[in-house]
């Protein structure tokens, strides 16, 4: 949806907005894929945080070879968009055969698996219906969510298995370093990326002793990605927070505020209280995450001032559904209409809370994008 020729300025619309900076998201888009390229590793970002046609087209553009989705529904949106490889990097179970085979008929589709069972279920679908189901076996890379634990199981025996069962097309082994968002230094995150590589390297060598082919190594964290970018072994990259970043990226010393391309747009509505201001943008547009970074991150979203870094006086404490309670710990010059800038602790939520953003260069606003792939959780 497009404006009429004479664009407004974002004052000229009502809040709360999310406001995506093109600029920002364009230099996020570009630096990631620069280190992808430079590395020799497939960037593969994860659509999750942006769900968004428009926003895939530009990453397809800057070099991404696919895209990675959470669910089958954000996989549909994009196949339907006409993107050609997707991967849904979730335990599905056989129970989405019917729209598994149906994206297989639009694009090169491949999904993880991290149990037997379910693996021989879906060889049992595939056999059945004549097709291949490309697969990676999901390994616990120290998350401990979702993955086969090398350490704890006979994970090369696992691989082998999977890797012979008929229907299904083993292409190798996929990771998420999701601890690497509870680190406490950089430090701890180069480990934490260098761990995983090590991790996944040292299946696959063993893997294919026994005779086992494992083309791919893919491993996907924003914080770690452009540490993985130079790591040997790994084939592909899957951040997705990169195209945004967040409070929460700035925390862990991954972006600085200036790369953060995704922002709310609140305005003062009360005045209650002498150290208390009421904004228009609660937890249906804020969402209520906490932050996260070496260093404590208090509140629902950092209030910027207009040198563009956090306004330490004001906290952003508490988030009803249409209210931010914010807390003043110093004299204001706020009064009520007066709008301010918040940076998200996590823009991936943020995103998918609203049904569109607003692409904007500055103050200037470029036209609305509709966040296609909204609330499509299964």
């Amino acid at each position: 949806m497009r404006y009429p020729v004479q664009m407004p300025s974002l004052r000229d619309l009502q809040t709360p907005l999310v406001v995506i900076d093109a600029p920002t998201m364009q230099r996020n888009l570009a630096r990631m894929a620069e280190a992808a390229a430079a590395g020799g590793k497939r960037l593969r970002p994860h659509a999750k945080t942006h769900k968004s046609v428009w926003i895939a087209r530009r990453q397809l553009d800057a070099g991404a070879v696919g895209l990675c989705c959470a669910k089958p529904g954000e996989a549909e949106i994009f196949a339907a968009a006409g993107v050609d490889d997707l991967r849904v990097a979730y335990p599905l179970s056989p129970t989405y055969a019917s729209r598994v085979l149906a994206l297989m008929d639009r694009c090169r589709f491949s999904t993880i698996v991290d149990s037997l069972e379910v693996a021989r279920g879906w060889s049992d679908v595939m056999v059945a219906a004549g097709r291949q189901l490309e697969v990676l076996v999901k390994v616990d890379s120290g998350l401990h969510r979702c993955g086969i634990d090398p350490l704890q199981h006979d994970a090369v025996g696992f691989v082998e298995q999977v890797s012979r069962l008929p229907g299904l097309s083993l292409q190798g082994l996929l990771s998420h370093p999701g601890h690497s968002y509870g680190a406490t230094s950089r430090s701890e995150i180069e480990g934490i990326a260098r761990d995983e590589r090590a991790l996944l390297v040292e299946l696959a060598d063993a893997v294919r002793v026994r005779g086992v082919e494992v083309r791919e190594i893919s491993v996907g964290s924003t914080p770690t990605a452009l540490i993985s970018a130079s790591l040997d072994g790994i084939t592909e990259l899957r951040p997705g927070n990169y195209v945004f970043h967040d409070r929460t990226q700035v925390g862990l010393g991954v972006a600085r505020w200036s790369d953060c391309a995704l922002r709310v747009h609140a305005s003062v509505v009360s005045m209650p209280a002498a150290d208390r201001l009421i904004l228009d943008a609660g937890s249906k547009v804020l969402s209520s995450d906490g932050g996260r970074g070496f260093g404590e991150t208090p509140g629902y979203g950092a209030v910027l001032n207009e040198r563009g870094s956090p306004d330490p006086s004001l906290l952003i404490e508490r988030l009803s559904e249409e209210h931010a309670v914010v807390r003043l710990s110093g004299p204001s010059s706020l009064r009520i209409g007066d709008r301010v800038t918040i940076v998200p602790n996590h823009a991936c939520v943020v995103a998918n809370l609203t049904s569109t953003c607003v692409l904007a260069d500055g103050e200037q606003v470029l036209e609305r994008l509709p966040v296609d792939a909204r609330g499509l959780v299964n």
